[in-house]
């Protein structure tokens, strides 16, 4: 039976816990980081490569939010990702029952080498829509959060995007001067024409020069890596990004972080490009399609609309982009 929609106040209630919530796991991470420095536990331990790893501090946060969940809410579900992993399934398990979707340490091979970015990221999501979205960085002390209907901010004071009144519009050469987001990914596997080696032949699509590459070189301004797929749509949501091409993700990595760049007004979609890049639909994203394009918010130019325009660039960047196969285990 579907779960009725919550009202704004009793979604205003859940977003202050979450940030609450947020605030006091990310202390944790900091506080593990002191130990660490101290000389305190270094142990990691591989998952399935090299870099994709899992420390103490992952499962200890993670246990800590969910007991604080369970006890506040013990009604709604919840998806974490090292309950998950142990579990060893992958199937889709968000319905339309309030979810709590968390990820208790985005960033850990950052997290290890002591790199600044990393996060916190708790996401929740009601008939598989996130509404509510909380990522804090604590050794940058930046709080990225959202509620729906209640705007997107910076540590509760900056409303995202930052630059506003008005909200730039995209270049209308995109994605030429813009900033691209990218990671490597957990999948390293030099296969030929593997996932790695589309990333990289899109990589360098997006970043050469106009004209060059048989028509698909982008220029954009940079490519960023900033280790951490939550802190990427975050970035995307604050402005500093203008897009976010990636594929592998989990639930975990972009609920909170969709929530926050939807609620500032970006969009985000399928990073696999169409048949027709120039005419297919440009549907909403699918929370475990683990394939995602996201746009900035965008205000309007003189000849378009902010929507007009971001979706303008979604199909500029699928006609430089190579199609990536990530599929759900067993799906």
């Amino acid at each position: 039976m579907a779960t009725p929609d919550l009202t704004q106040e009793q979604l205003d209630e859940i977003y202050a816990f979450a940030v609450d919530l947020g605030r006091k796991a990310g202390q944790l991470l900091l506080d593990s980081i002191e130990r660490r420095i101290g000389g305190g536990d270094q142990s990691i331990e591989e998952k399935d490569s090299a870099v994709d790893i899992v420390t103490q501090t992952d499962e200890d946060v993670e246990v800590f939010i969910r007991k604080a969940l369970e006890q506040k809410y013990p009604s709604h579900k919840f998806l974490g990702e090292e309950t998950y992993a142990k579990g060893q399934s992958r199937e889709y398990l968000i319905d339309e029952h309030p979810t709590w979707c968390i990820d208790p340490l985005d960033g850990t091979v950052n997290f290890t080498h002591i790199f600044p970015m990393f996060c916190v990221s708790i996401g929740f999501i009601v008939n598989h829509r996130p509404v509510i979205g909380v990522i804090y960085a604590p050794f940058t002390d930046q709080l990225f959060s959202s509620c729906a209907n209640r705007g997107a901010w910076l540590n509760e004071k900056r409303r995202l995007p930052l630059i506003r009144n008005p909200v730039p519009p995209l270049p209308p050469t995109a994605p030429s001067k813009c900033i691209l987001s990218c990671e490597w990914g957990k999948d390293r596997r030099d296969i030929p024409d593997g996932n790695l080696s589309r990333k990289i032949e899109s990589f360098v699509n997006l970043a050469s020069e106009l004209g060059s590459r048989e028509g698909k070189g982008g220029m954009v301004h940079g490519v960023r890596s900033l280790g951490s797929a939550t802190l990427d749509l975050a970035y995307v949501a604050m402005g500093s990004f203008d897009i976010w091409w990636e594929g592998g993700c989990w639930e975990w990595d972009v609920a909170a972080g969709i929530a926050i760049l939807l609620e500032a007004g970006g969009l985000v979609t399928t990073a696999n490009p169409p048949e027709d890049p120039a005419t297919a639909p440009i549907e909403d994203v699918r929370m475990g399609s683990r394939l995602y394009l996201a746009i900035r918010p965008a205000g309007p130019s003189q000849t378009e609309t902010g929507r007009e325009s971001q979706e303008r660039t979604v199909r500029e960047v699928w006609k430089r982009v190579r199609q990536l196969e990530y599929s759900r285990p067993g799906a």
